[in-house]
């Protein structure tokens, strides 16, 4: 299996931390159910299909949750990145209309597919698990016939101040493989 090594990518922006913490462990190995890909997560988190959406899969534990849309084929590059974009914890109508990009459209090739990369936080009206500002990473890759997006939420505060929250969830999208 091919390992989509997303850290690269972070490291080639410069948004990576310069001391990172020691990667967490990830001993639990996921299949999406079409088996298109797998990925690593902490022992403990929860994993399994997203209501309404038939594509996407999530994963959650430690107060974070990541989602991977996943299509088959490759999809409109850019199209497909803002779509997922959209993709959120609550509704759209219920949050705020602005977001507060981090970074957007970060762009590179990783193992012959191209990946887009962009980080914001939304406010949402009401809280969700606990809090109203989420940050959102959404890491999209496209080649060799799949379309992939992958969501990572993390309440805003704790993003900032815990380097292992920031860690664990880079560490869960830089496990995912292709076959």
């Amino acid at each position: 299996m091919k390992r989509l090594a997303l850290a690269c990518l972070l490291l080639a922006h410069g948004v990576a931390a310069k001391e990172p913490p020691s990667p967490p462990s990830l001993p639990q190995e996921n299949h999406h159910p079409s088996g298109a890909f797998t990925f690593r997560t902490p022992a403990g988190w929860k994993v399994g299909p997203v209501a309404g959406n038939a594509e996407a899969i999530q994963a959650s534990g430690d107060g974070l949750v990541v989602r991977f849309v996943y299509q088959p084929g490759e999809s409109g590059f850019d199209s497909l990145h803002v779509n997922c974009m959209l993709v959120r914890l609550a509704p759209e109508k219920d949050s705020a209309p602005q977001v507060q990009y981090e970074y957007d459209f970060l762009s590179g090739e990783v193992n012959e597919m191209r990946i887009l990369d962009s980080a914001f936080v939304v406010v949402y009206d009401d809280a969700v698990q606990g809090s109203r500002a989420w940050r959102q990473r959404n890491v999209t890759v496209v080649g060799k016939g799949h379309s992939l997006c992958a969501i990572s939420y993390a309440p805003a505060a704790l993003w900032k101040k815990s380097k292992q929250t920031r860690a664990t969830l880079d560490a869960i999208l830089g496990s995912v493989s292709f076959p």
